[in-house]
């Protein structure tokens, strides 16, 4: 398809071609990028029925809807005519005319309404690139203002040239359900509130929220993935169901399902899906249909890896009171990932438990921490570990049968959101149930990168990829893949605030970019190990039984997930000798920091 041609205004002029033209034409990411992004545009600047994007995560995944693919309908002189149903929820019908709910010709198709919630977590930074990249336009019509208009108070459809040259250019939409029709010439009061529909995973952060319908591929979409929908948007004041006539209620099993599953579309809006990218990241200045497209060459220009990845130590050791071996640890958790996994492991996890911390620092400490992590990283979450944080917060979705909602919790995050556990917040108390089941919880997800589902009369695991990073004065009751105890030189504890603004300084946009660009691209880059440095390692593994009857097969996992993120975080494809050395060289410092550390701190392994 050519690359000048215009994206279709329609889902008819949609459906007229074939759908992998439209597919192929939108990889050119200029056209991708042309289309509004509906996470930063008000709805009262969008159009029913026109194209828009929605990035976020899949927070839910909905029942299986059959819907009328194509349908008959009835004109007024008795003839019959044929009406496409993909990509809408609202069968068009104009003045006079009715469904032929038994014509032969009607075609049921099936497709799965996911609930898509924006990034959890994403940081203002990746927000307002996100927001400036947004392709300018102008105003269009509005679709609609907070108070429902009843259908009859709608202005005529819209139709194209065909549907003109059949009359029915002055025709009303109605909204049919492919079960039965509504009538919606009455109000019902609101059952559910609008924090519980859009079922944000953070609170204290929300999301928004959007109802993508998807036609094909279900297979494909997990729970938690990432991803870009291309679509129709349908903002029809039908669609919510607080609008159905008192009477039809009466005839509901479930008033909360009706409204949870139909909430009114301006609080929620719905997008028809026909193009979708799944994403690897949510690093907007890597994303090419995120850019202008004179910047897209900007991100493939040659950097210096290794200078960006020295002032990125530097800046790390200076946050962590001059201490060197915590910035290498620290970096690498920053660009770990599951990179494979297996019955029993998740390879390639680096929880990193940083103790020790100056009893003097600890009011603040953390939080100016995590305000310099933030800026690094697209998306993450700080969570204080106080008593009443765990007795009384959501922590992992719970399936609500009333509404037939999965009910988010605080982990229901997108994968490589750094979540930071701050275990300096918590008091003396008593963990209640709920806490007791939160460290469950938190437990599970570092042992095994799962997040565990309630669905009252099972429970599901589902595979996740949050990297943790807790911080906590002792050795936390957390368990972690790696425990290090902070070194901290005098004199930097008693500069500690002067250096956290020293960092916040140092940080300008350019540098802050190649630091932000320097973590995705190390997260996502390939890494293998030869045959030859395979058998090296094995035998000096050997070697180092025997002189340490303690180390074993983990120890050994550790040291390979270590070497692997050092070479990494030096541009290496390959592990070579050098860095296996540096690996063994920094673990060994590790484990006499360890022992160093009171018996009743360092019990515990790693």
């Amino acid at each position: 398809m050519p690359c000048n041609m215009e994206l279709p205004r329609t889902p008819e002029e949609l459906i007229e071609q074939d759908i992998a033209s439209w597919k192929e034409l939108l990889s050119d990411f200029t056209k991708w990028h042309s289309i509004p992004l509906l996470n930063h545009t008000p709805l009262h600047k969008l159009k029913d029925q026109g194209l828009v994007r929605f990035r976020g995560m899949v927070q839910d995944m909905m029942d299986p809807e059959i819907y009328l693919e194509r349908y008959e309908v009835k004109l007024d002189d008795g003839s019959a005519r044929l009406q496409p149903g993909k990509y809408r929820d609202c069968l068009r019908l104009g003045k006079g005319e009715q469904l032929d709910y038994n014509a032969e010709n009607n075609v049921h198709g099936e497709r799965r309404t996911l609930f898509v919630v924006s990034v959890p977590g994403l940081n203002d930074w990746a927000k307002e690139h996100e927001k400036q990249c947004n392709p300018q336009f102008e105003q269009l019509p509005s679709v609609g203002s907070g108070v429902k208009r009843a259908l009859d108070d709608q202005e005529d459809m819209e139709v194209d040239k065909a549907d003109e040259s059949k009359g029915i250019s002055s025709a009303k939409k109605q909204c049919v359900s492919v079960e039965r029709q509504a009538e919606t010439n009455g109000c019902s009061s609101t059952v559910l509130g609008p924090d519980y529909l859009i079922n944000s995973p953070l609170p204290s952060r929300p999301s928004m929220a959007c109802m993508v319908k998807v036609y094909e591929d279900f297979d494909k979409y997990t729970l938690n993935s990432l991803m870009d929908f291309v679509g129709f948007l349908s903002v029809d004041p039908a669609l919510d169901a607080s609008t159905l006539d008192v009477e039809v209620m009466k005839d509901v099993e479930s008033l909360a399902e009706l409204q949870a599953q139909n909430p009114s579309p301006f609080l929620i809006p719905r997008l028809h899906a026909f193009a979708v990218k799944s994403l690897c990241h949510a690093n907007p200045m890597l994303d090419e249909s995120l850019q202008q497209p004179a910047a897209v060459e900007a991100l493939h220009a040659p950097q210096s890896l290794e200078t960006i990845h020295k002032d990125l130590r530097m800046l790390l050791k200076l946050c962590l009171f001059d201490d060197e071996l915590a910035a290498e640890y620290l970096l690498c958790h920053l660009i770990s990932t599951v990179y494979s996994r297996s019955e029993m492991q998740s390879i390639g996890k680096f929880t990193l438990n940083i103790c020790n911390l100056p009893k003097e620092c600890l009011e603040h400490y953390t939080t100016k921490l995590y305000e310099v992590l933030e800026l690094l990283v697209p998306a993450s979450h700080y969570l204080p570990m106080t008593l009443e944080t765990m007795n009384t917060s959501a922590f992992t979705p719970k399936k609500d049968y009333e509404t037939n909602k999965l009910v988010s919790g605080l982990l229901q995050l997108a994968p490589h959101t750094h979540l930071v556990l701050d275990e300096t917040r918590m008091q003396q108390g008593k963990l209640e149930a709920n806490g007791v089941q939160a460290v469950q919880h938190l437990a599970n997800l570092i042992n095994n990168q799962q997040l565990k589902c309630d669905f009252q009369y099972y429970q599901i695991d589902y595979n996740v990829d949050i990297p943790v990073l807790v911080l906590s004065e002792g050795r936390s009751m957390l368990p972690s893949d790696f425990v290090l105890p902070l070194k901290a030189d005098e004199k930097a504890i008693q500069i500690w605030e002067e250096s956290l603004k020293a960092a916040l300084h140092y940080l300008q946009p350019g540098r802050l970019q190649q630091f932000r660009n320097y973590l995705t691209t190390s997260r996502i880059g390939q890494f293998s190990v030869s045959e030859e440095h395979t058998e090296m390692i094995q035998q000096e593994f050997v070697d180092m039984r025997k002189a340490n009857v303690k180390s074993n097969a983990d120890d050994l996992h550790c040291l390979l997930v270590l070497s692997r993120l050092l070479g990494i975080a030096r541009g290496h494809l390959t592990l070579d000798k050098e860095t296996w050395h540096l690996a063994t060289e920094f673990e060994s410092k590790r484990r006499q920091r360890l022992q160093a550390l009171p018996k009743s701190s360092a019990s515990m392994r790693n």
